[in-house]
């Protein structure tokens, strides 16, 4: 039945997002979802939403979530738009204000939606190498361009790059738009949020998966400069006028207001990921130094691959990307104290020499 394709569905190969499996008894280290629930405030609100009014349309600005987010930033709503999930928001970004004549440059070791975005959008890109030790290399960005984005800090290696280090970008790009992928960063990372009034061809992208508990509600937002803002907003309602449910606008607000629960969640996934990785290290990992809610590690005597479908058998699963680069290493979701310490139970087995007898 393909004949009934078009040439472009031919020509590109989706984006594989990380395995949901239907089995019991896993523990799942592989989508870098929070392993804490939601505010129980968001639970309540949204309780409060099961009403006559679903059968009514949500609000197509979602004007209480940008409220919420332009309090919180000392900015106006019209700095903030909002989508289901920073992955939509990243495509309406990729054609609003990433396509032009020149490549648009992100690393070579990066979100792999990007390159998959530029293909279906037939946006023309150039990768630019990671260094030795897989950091963003900031001065690999001086050509001309037309545009570029990473995230910050970088998935799948959860290295960040300093604010000093966007700023310095920013001020000899002037010429087409930065965007920065802040979907990791309320883990420890810089946000360059507080650039945005300087820098009025920045754009941050964030979204409410990770850190705040809600990757089942798909939310995900971007602030800039409102000229940019209004570029995606005119893409939007040229696609979808209603992004946002009831149920997703209710939640995220609620999310985003409590702002106790919110520190103190991140807080214990920072001590585990931090925990996590020293005890790694004493396995003989090199591990490296992640601000974000996972750990990309490589053993130095044990293919990342093997370990990975070992570890599959012991019913825990880690995520292994066969790319360049980084074909030996693992990324690992920081989960609760349990579920770390059955993870680091099963690579004991895996890594405990043989026995003589």
């Amino acid at each position: 039945m393909n004949q009934y394709w078009s040439p472009l569905v031919h020509n590109i190969t989706p984006y594989t997002p990380g395995e949901q499996p239907k089995l019991d008894n896993l523990i799942k280290l592989n989508t870098n979802e929070n392993p804490y629930p939601p505010s129980p405030k968001v639970l309540e609100a949204l309780r409060g939403e099961i009403a006559d009014s679903l059968r009514l349309y949500p609000d197509p600005n979602a004007d209480r979530v940008k409220a919420v987010l332009a309090a919180m930033h000392a900015l106006t709503p019209q700095h903030i738009f909002a989508g289901n999930g920073s992955d939509e928001v990243l495509a309406f970004i990729f054609q609003a204000l990433l396509k032009h004549d020149r490549p648009v440059l992100f690393p070579d070791v990066t979100y792999s939606f990007y390159p998959v975005y530029c293909r279906l959008y037939e946006i023309k890109y150039q990768a630019v190498p990671v260094t030795a030790g897989l950091d963003i290399n900031i001065d690999g960005y001086q050509c001309q361009n037309g545009g570029i984005i990473f995230p910050n800090p970088n998935a799948p290696t959860g290295l960040p790059v300093s604010r000093a280090d966007i700023e310095r970008l920013l001020a000899r790009n002037t010429e087409s738009v930065v965007v920065l992928d802040e979907a990791y960063v309320d883990f420890g990372a810089e946000s360059s949020v507080p650039l945005v009034q300087k820098y009025p061809n920045l754009v941050v992208v964030q979204t409410l998966s990770k850190a705040y508990s809600l990757a089942g509600l798909r939310v995900g937002f971007a602030i800039g400069h409102p000229e940019l803002m209004e570029a995606l907003e005119r893409v939007k309602n040229s696609f979808n006028s209603y992004p946002l449910s009831r149920f997703a606008i209710t939640g995220a607000t609620a999310a985003l207001e409590d702002r106790d629960y919110f520190e103190k969640t991140r807080q214990q996934v920072i001590r585990t990921r931090d925990t996590l990785g020293l005890r790694l290290a004493e396995m003989g990992f090199s591990v490296l130094p992640s601000k974000a809610n996972f750990i990309f590690a490589r053993h130095p005597y044990h293919n990342a691959r093997d370990l990975a479908e070992r570890l599959r058998k012991r019913s825990v699963i880690v995520r292994h990307f066969s790319l360049p680069k980084i074909e030996q290493y693992l990324r690992i979701t920081v989960g609760t104290d349990r579920q770390c310490a059955a993870l680091l139970s099963a690579l004991t087995e895996i890594l405990a020499p043989p026995s003589l007898s």
